[in-house]
């Protein structure tokens, strides 16, 4: 006696995706605006000044900005409307970061005021609090602490941030006797290091002497292209943003 056939087992019917018909990609990831590190030559050159003026040029040219300071030395508790970090949350009118990411007593550098706190900063959880504050929509201005090689601990500097944060430089130096030395000095090092350069900004930090005035185009003639403005000192900070215009639209995407 024959078996009967096994039942053939029904499946779905299959349909072709047309050979015309483009595959969908999945939508790229929205890429945060470039981080723009303002470093100096030296200390007391007008960092935090310069850093707050454009953070008020871009606001008006309507550029939604952060601007902050990862660490700040010498401050006390309670905290002062006057620390460097305040005033760039004032200036850019940002919810928060209130303050320095990392507040330190001791008017010296960070590395050292760190040790003499008792304290390790943690530098790569740094990076990654900065990173955070840097979206699509919000541009990221980092002021550094002292000049480009200024340890911020003992392992890391300024250099070292700039790559960490793939950053762009904003070079902030004196417009005094000594600046041409100390300012191609700086644009030698970060040239060496790759790090994109924006510019240079020679800022008038006290009594102007003999060589004020002539810096700016001393330097432009040994910068090879890296472009060079000269910012007077200014009280009032609406008259500051109108002067930093320029180098605000450096920064502008």
């Amino acid at each position: 006696m024959t078996s009967p056939a096994p039942k053939k087992r029904s499946s779905p019917a299959r349909t072709s995706r047309p050979a015309n018909l483009p595959r969908e990609e999945p939508a790229p990831e929205p890429v945060a605006l470039p981080i723009t590190l303002v470093v100096g030559t030296d200390t007391g050159v007008g960092k935090t000044w310069i850093s707050c003026a454009l953070a008020r040029a871009l606001r008006e040219a309507g550029q939604q900005v952060v601007a902050v300071k990862p660490i700040e030395t010498g401050i006390s508790d309670p905290p002062r409307p006057d620390e460097d970090g305040a005033l760039l949350a004032a200036a850019s009118g940002q919810a928060g970061p209130r303050r320095a990411l990392i507040r330190l007593p001791g008017d010296v550098g960070p590395a050292i005021a760190a040790d003499q706190a008792g304290i390790e900063v943690d530098y790569e959880d740094l990076v990654a609090r900065l990173r955070s504050l840097a979206t699509p929509e919000t541009l990221l201005i980092v002021e550094g602490t002292g000049g480009l090689l200024s340890p911020l601990t003992w392992q890391d500097n300024h250099l070292d941030l700039a790559h960490s944060l793939d950053a762009r430089v904003l070079l902030v130096a004196a417009d005094r006797l000594g600046t041409i030395s100390h300012t191609l000095m700086a644009l030698r090092v970060l040239r060496a290091e790759k790090v994109s350069v924006l510019g240079i900004v020679l800022n008038q930090v006290g009594e102007a002497d003999a060589s004020s005035g002539t810096n700016a185009t001393a330097i432009q003639r040994l910068a090879e292209q890296t472009p060079v403005v000269t910012v007077p000192r200014l009280d009032d900070p609406m008259r500051a943003a109108e002067a930093v215009k320029e180098v605000a639209g450096w920064i502008l995407p």
